[in-house]
């Protein structure tokens, strides 16, 4: 029987969306799933090194969110940077599309740009007379769930405390809950995977099977690709790096390209043996990899006892540790 999107569903009372941070990165809390005992366990993320072992390696995305979203200085149309190309060429997500035909031209804090080419999906490629400043005039592009528009404290919040390869639209919200303190006790190792805006994008399609992945860049050097290989369980941080390292597969090598991997059930995984994730959207294709690596059925009760237990959810939520 094939699978379909509903079957991903899940009830999520409104209040348990996390609108903002907790004041202390470190202070969610943490469901832990064992997978081959079937057992789930309420415990806090700083809990974590207690259920990693001395040989593993703990990896991480160090994408680095950039404020993609701006506003044309007449305030009539909203772009969402969703690939810098160049300097001066970006393709963007725009709103209203009927306005940026081809050859239409927009400005931006004073930087005048022209569309040079609309490509099938709606999306438009916008060459700029010089660079526009995102961090003068950009919004950060914070999920539709969050209700509000991005405040200054956001800036340094919606980052991991580890972001340094600039790109992302959206952050690797696996991260979010790491300290330098935290980090420094723990081996680990770092990829790159900008996150990009098919992270808000629904899964229309009815049949899993039918659904259209997007794609997104990354980037794995020499030394994470050793560091994978030698160890003895790999802990991936986030969906992010379980896309990556599952789409080169073992032995990981080296590689800078991009990935359209689609993890669901059923799947057989080659490289990522612990999974440290927040909660995730209702019929989204994040909750289907988690259910494709610690099976559907116990993903789902953990997500109901989450519900019950009145974790925070989403990006600025709590986490959910599968061993």
């Amino acid at each position: 029987m094939p699978l379909r999107t509903q079957d991903f569903d899940y009830h999520l009372p409104d209040e348990l969306i996390a609108a903002r941070p907790l004041d202390e990165r470190s202070a969610s809390r943490m469901l832990v799933v064992h997978r081959a005992s079937g057992t789930i366990e309420h415990r806090m993320f700083r809990d974590l090194s207690e259920y990693l072992r001395p040989d593993d390696l703990l990896v991480l995305n160090d994408t680095k969110v950039i404020p993609a979203r701006v506003f044309s200085d007449d305030g009539k149309t909203e772009l969402l940077c969703l690939d810098r190309l160049s300097p001066l060429e970006w393709r963007c997500l725009v709103r209203p599309g009927k306005r940026m035909k081809l050859g239409r031209d927009v400005s931006v804090g004073g930087v005048s740009g022209t569309v040079t080419e609309v490509f099938e999906n709606g999306d438009r490629l916008i060459r700029w007379d010089t660079p526009v400043d995102l961090n003068a005039h950009g919004h950060l592009a914070l999920p539709h769930y969050m209700g509000r528009e991005d405040e200054l404290a956001d800036r340094e919040r919606y980052q991991t405390v580890f972001a340094r390869e600039e790109g992302a639209i959206a952050a690797p919200t696996a991260g979010l809950h790491f300290t330098p303190e935290l980090l420094e006790k723990i081996p680990h190792a770092f990829l790159t995977l900008h996150v990009g805006v098919g992270t808000f994008r629904p899964v229309s399609a009815e049949f899993l099977a039918d659904h259209q992945m997007h794609s997104e860049r990354y980037v794995v050097s020499e030394e994470t690709a050793q560091q994978v290989n030698a160890a003895k369980r790999v802990v991936a941080v986030g969906t992010t790096v379980t896309r990556v390292l599952e789409s080169i597969g073992g032995p990981v090598r080296p590689l800078r390209g991009e990935t359209d991997i689609f993890i669901h059930p059923p799947y057989e995984f080659g490289v990522v043996g612990g999974l440290l994730t927040n909660f995730h959207l209702p019929q989204s294709t994040l909750i289907m990899l988690v259910s494709a690596f610690a099976g559907q059925d116990l993903v789902m009760e953990a997500y109901r006892k989450a519900v019950e237990q009145r974790y925070r959810f989403f990006s600025y939520g709590d986490c959910m540790l599968l061993v």
